[in-house]
């Protein structure tokens, strides 16, 4: 817990926390109003996907501009222009003109807005924090991510019991004022430029070359992406599915969050010596526990399994997070974070829909039994590629030892064979 009493990690973990919270109060304010627009399920799930599809496209490309600019007044420029899309909310709220396709609209446009953000903020903390601290770092920050996101949510209920809905987003809008003034007050240099300016494109390109280049980092971003669409939508259609009650599914997803925040707190005082395979085969552990969640045989089994599940869980991104920032150029970094993002924001969009499908076509017990299954067999497969990635890179650098060596013979014979025959 050292690293708080940084003012500048403690100024970024302040602003992670504050917007986190708003992020999570809008997005439940957001599929309330979908609902008392509509009632109609579907229209939730149109805003729910159109929050995520635009930063599926955009958080890449956006955060190119975080390695070739400076990350700070990015996420401030991002806050502030998220405020003014809150605020012509309110207003057309208040003329009463709002209606579903304002709504996704604006939904959409937020979440184009708020791309680069994240990225940002990731790739901004090895600014801030000594390269031996980076897994500490990004536990305490997965901490404020994880509690304020989970608390958002449970503040509209009050909020629209003693206030309304124009309230929710006015806290939400206040909230990123907050997370700008916060970034606005870190005082941290911005990295070295490493020649002259290049194109989007161009930048693009070389990020996509930089991931390549660490093919353990690139297995372990795949591996997330594939199992968070795998598991993901089953923690909120599946569970439903599961208890049916709405009171017990909330309390569960409670469970399951204050577990989550548990986790990173672990972590926080961990050292995990290789984070790659940490994060692959977390999710063989998520899939062991996830996998008998549908025989609902009691909400107290349900719970100890959402407990370990969500124990798990902080163990899946914040090794992730780490091994990028200390394996990927620092002027390529938050493009590739950026594209875990984007991945994150693709899976989260469609798992809802792999979830109700599994259900619809195998039930309820035998989707989560192939849930958890296809988990672990997805975290073994990463486990042996990751082993052979290993292997590969060994055996290449005892070729070029060994070459440097034979080098270094060769110059000594060349310059033996000129020295004076007496000696």
């Amino acid at each position: 817990m050292s690293l708080l009493r940084d003012r500048n990690f403690l100024l970024l973990f302040i602003s992670q926390g504050v917007s986190r919270f708003g992020d999570g109060l809008y997005t439940a304010a957001t599929a309330w109003l979908a609902w008392s627009l509509t009632k109609d399920p579907a229209a939730v799930a149109l805003v729910s996907v159109s929050a995520f599809a635009p930063a599926f496209l955009a958080t890449f490309v956006g955060a190119s501009y975080a390695d070739r600019y400076d990350r700070r007044k990015l996420m401030i420029v991002t806050d502030l222009a998220r405020v003014a899309v809150v605020a012509v909310a309110l207003v057309v709220m208040s003329l009463g003109l709002l209606d579903l396709p304002l709504l996704v609209a604006g939904t959409a446009l937020l979440a184009l807005i708020g791309a680069p953000f994240a990225p940002a903020r990731n790739a901004i903390v090895t600014q801030i924090v000594p390269a031996g601290r980076l897994q500490q770092a990004n536990g305490l920050l997965q901490v404020a991510f994880r509690a304020a996101f989970f608390v958002g949510p449970l503040m509209l209920a009050p909020l629209l019991t003693y206030g309304s809905l124009q309230l929710a987003l006015v806290i939400n809008g206040l909230t990123f004022v907050v997370s700008a003034g916060a970034v606005a007050a870190i005082r941290v240099a911005r990295p070295a430029s490493t020649g002259g300016r290049v194109g989007l494109w161009s930048d693009l390109a070389a990020g996509l070359r930089a991931v390549r280049a660490a093919p353990d980092v690139l297995v372990v971003i795949v591996t997330f992406v594939l199992a968070l669409a795998l598991t993901s939508g089953f923690l909120t259609v599946g569970l439903v599915a599961v208890v049916g009650k709405g009171s017990q599914y909330g309390l569960l997803l409670g469970i399951s969050g204050v577990a989550e925040v548990v986790g990173a707190l672990l972590i926080v005082g961990m050292r995990i010596r290789r984070p790659a395979l940490a994060a692959v085969l977390a999710w063989a552990l998520l899939g062991i526990f996830r996998a008998p969640l549908g025989t609902g045989t009691s909400g107290a089994v349900a719970a100890f399994l959402l407990i370990a599940t969500g124990l798990a869980s902080a163990l899946t991104d914040i090794p992730l997070i780490a091994l990028v920032q200390q394996r990927i150029p620092e002027h390529h970094l938050a493009k590739v974070l950026g594209l875990w993002e984007a991945g994150v924001a693709g899976a989260l969009a469609v798992s809802p829909f792999v979830a109700s499908t599994a259900i619809t076509l195998a039930g309820v017990e035998v989707a989560f039994l192939l849930s958890g299954a296809a988990l672990v067999v997805l975290a073994a497969t990463a486990a042996f590629t990751l082993a052979r990635v290993s292997a590969r890179q060994s055996l290449r650098r005892l070729n070029g030892a060994a070459g440097k060596e034979a080098g270094q013979g060769a110059v000594a014979h060349k310059e033996g064979d000129g020295l004076p025959a007496h000696l």
